[in-house]
């Protein structure tokens, strides 16, 4: 098979175009230096196959004038998982080795739900680095057993079972839910189900932003309420006693940080809060 799809590549890629469309020796070099990667390395033979795949459709696209293809789901999927597979999952079988054992993060984060913001890329974590919760403008609601069951639920597994070591909530650019909490009538009147009730958990923040920097533009009001809603669901993590019992005992440490993708920026805070040990009577 694997001598069938490189000569199929060669085949496919030599076919005699105008100079023109070929770009002359650039394009020569384009398709031997694919052939030699390919015969050095047969175990990226089924990512080059979705790629040059899609490449083909986009060119006879293009040749016809007609217009861009539909986006396909199911083949960029099929297609990601294949790169994820071949160039991560087949290179290190010892990690995967080990995490089908166990895991062992020393981080619990909480992230935005937001596309451009995935704090695996932002931080480079691997897999086994970090138990994540995402969610609308990365808030972490107070302790409630039955109005934030989830959100508690996921705390509790890494604190009592998984052990983490740090909690870390990012705030981000450009925050359509942080955005939405400063956009709020005044008079708490709602417009959608859940959106407006959900980030109504970092009010405190709005309503401080609102005191400090009521002449300030709004853009830059929901800037600096960007960074206060964390600090507000830093001091929300404290209602959890498991939480607060284990940074009293210092083996938890809470952090506060904000991704700044406009301008390529990721800052980074603690809290220092005073906490009496727990007493018993």
């Amino acid at each position: 098979m694997a001598g069938s799809f490189k000569k199929c590549i060669v085949l496919c890629c030599s076919r005699k175009l105008p100079k023109e469309k070929m770009g002359g020796k650039a394009y020569e070099e384009a398709i031997a230096g694919l052939s030699k990667l390919l015969s050095e390395k047969g175990e990226l033979e089924e990512a080059a196959a979705a790629k040059i795949k899609q490449l083909t459709a986009d060119l006879q696209s293009s040749q016809n004038g007609g217009p861009t293809p539909a986006f396909d789901p199911v083949q960029r999927l099929t297609s990601g998982f294949t790169r994820f597979k071949t160039e991560k999952y087949d290179k290190n079988p010892a990690l995967f080795g080990e995490l089908a054992k166990t895991q062992t993060p020393k981080f619990l984060v909480f992230a935005c739900s937001d596309s451009r913001v995935c704090p695996s890329h932002i931080l480079d974590f691997q897999p086994g680095d970090a138990f994540m919760v995402r969610n609308i403008a990365n808030m972490v609601p107070p302790f409630d057993q039955t109005k934030f069951s989830g959100t508690g639920a996921a705390i509790e597994y890494a604190v009592l079972y998984l052990k983490v070591e740090n909690i870390v909530v990012i705030g981000h650019s450009c925050c359509g839910g942080i955005k939405g909490l400063m956009s709020m009538p005044d008079d708490g009147s709602t417009s959608t189900d859940f959106i407006e009730e959900w980030v109504k958990i970092c009010q405190p923040a709005r309503s401080k932003v609102r005191s400090e920097k009521n002449d300030a533009e709004f853009a830059d009001q929901c800037h600096h309420c960007e960074k206060e809603a964390v600090n507000v669901s830093l001091g929300n993590l404290l209602t959890y006693p498991f939480v607060r019992e284990a940074v009293t005992k210092k083996t938890l440490s809470l952090k506060g940080a904000h991704y700044d993708f406009v301008k390529g920026v990721f800052e980074l805070w603690n809290l220092d809060f005073v906490l009496s040990p727990s007493i018993s009577v």
